[in-house]
């Protein structure tokens, strides 16, 4: 259907006056009726004109795929194919769970010639998505109408948790900056559980490294260096329940953790270990342990549409399949959101698991408790909900007092500072040679 424009009812609105004024001034009359006249042959030619003009081409460029809160620049090229310069506002239709600056776009392509835009799309959601067409608003040659054109260029895109982190964290290896990410990585020249290599003694080393036969073949002391264990397992457990679902900020508390978990695999794997998957509580999905940065690749086509349903945790379940699916020690990376009402459940469940493994308890806190005690206590409403937060943290403190008292690795942190808090007790972990 025809959009008519601005200028069409401007003019008609000219006509209608000049109308209104000569039913006073007779004389206007025959200008009122030429004026009519003009007016609707000037739009039914323009109309005419404006369905015969060649219509636009258009061309999209989308990422296939995209990082979960990072924005992506997409393409549209648009091909006039007419001999004759076009005027077009241009609307691209992208999926809903997306935030888009720079759209809609007006501009005027020559003939024969082509015009490339861009637009800001920032992904709000994971999963998989699509564009389904372009949407062109032609104007007529006098302007009185919009020709609206829909073209089918349909897109595919898949939002997958923020990977970006991966390539921060290894420039920054690269350059050993990682303390810019809050990574301590607490170096113990020449200890560790494998053998490395052999190299020229250094002040400071220990005597127990000396290699006394090397010693004597090259008549100098030589130093055995060693380094963490490699060729380790490390399993994430994931808690796809309902508590998984609050928010902080644009992401879910889900949302981190998932981040957080590419990025510990990344870390993990450029130690050398191998990387599994299990989730519970909701949708269960499950990859095995294995060595490889393709194992990212994995782990991201398993993850990126898994969506935190509306279960409560069930630690025991998922310790009772993890013991039965895996029998090789590994590392049990749990990530969920503790209470003071999972103790009954959850510690039996770590009880299982450590018979067999050992256990990395990974809590999620709510960023707006903490924010509860930055703010003023000025009426009654703000004591009560003060003292109602010190009270639920002191429940939770216990809950989590007794993982530790139970002889459990634990952290507890905010979504923001959890993949800095997760590769710092991963890494103590792999130097203290406990796995």
């Amino acid at each position: 259907m025809p959009i008519p424009s601005k200028r069409l009812f401007y003019s008609l609105s000219i006509v209608a006056l000049i109308g209104l004024l000569a039913t006073v001034w007779t004389d206007l009359i025959a200008i009122w009726q030429f004026s009519l006249y003009v007016v609707l042959v000037s739009v039914a030619v323009d109309l005419l004109l404006v369905y015969l003009k060649q219509p636009i081409e258009a061309l999209r460029d989308a990422p296939s795929s995209l990082p979960l809160g990072v924005n992506r620049q997409v393409k549209l090229r648009l091909h006039n194919h007419s001999k004759r310069s076009q005027s077009l506002q241009v609307y691209d239709h992208y999926p809903e769970s997306m935030d888009v600056e720079g759209l809609p776009v007006s501009l005027s392509i020559g003939a024969k010639q082509y015009a490339d835009i861009e637009y800001k799309l920032t992904a709000i959601e994971r999963g998989k998505f699509f564009f389904p067409l372009v949407q062109i608003h032609l104007d007529s040659l006098l302007g009185l109408w919009q020709r609206n054109i829909k073209l089918d260029e349909i897109s595919e895109t898949h939002v997958y948790p923020n990977f970006a982190a991966i390539s921060q964290y290894a420039l920054l290896a690269t350059d050993n900056n990682l303390s810019q990410m809050g990574i301590i990585k607490k170096r113990r020249r020449g200890e560790g559980q494998d053998f490395h290599q052999l190299r020229e003694y250094r002040e400071g080393d220990a005597l127990r490294q000396i290699d006394w036969k090397a010693t004597a073949r090259s008549l100098k002391l030589i130093s055995r260096e060693y380094q963490d264990e490699r060729d380790q397992e490390i399993i994430f457990m994931l808690d796809c329940g309902h508590r998984m679902l609050a928010k902080d900020d644009e992401l879910s508390h889900f949302d981190h953790t998932l981040n957080a978990i590419l990025l510990l695999s990344y870390v993990a794997l450029r130690q050398g270990d191998a990387v599994g998957l299990g989730t519970f509580s909701g949708e269960s999905r499950w990859i095995p342990p294995r060595k490889g940065y393709h194992t990212i690749q994995q782990i991201l086509n398993t993850i990126y549409d898994l969506q935190p349903s509306s279960e409560s945790p069930d630690f025991s379940k998922a310790a009772t399949d993890l013991m039965i699916r895996h029998k090789k020690r590994a590392l049990i990376i749990v990530l969920t959101n503790i209470r003071d009402e999972d103790s009954d459940d959850l510690l039996p469940a770590i009880n299982l698991l450590r018979k067999r493994h050992l256990v990395l308890i990974s809590s999620l806190r709510e960023k707006a408790i903490d924010d509860v005690f930055h703010q003023p206590i000025e009426k009654l409403p703000d004591a009560i909900l003060n003292a109602a937060t010190h009270q639920y943290l002191q429940h939770r403190k216990k809950a989590f007092e007794k993982l530790l008292h139970n002889g459990t690795n634990a952290v507890e942190t905010t979504p923001d500072h959890l993949s800095v808090e997760l590769i710092n007790a991963y890494l103590n972990i792999k130097s203290s040679g406990v796995l």
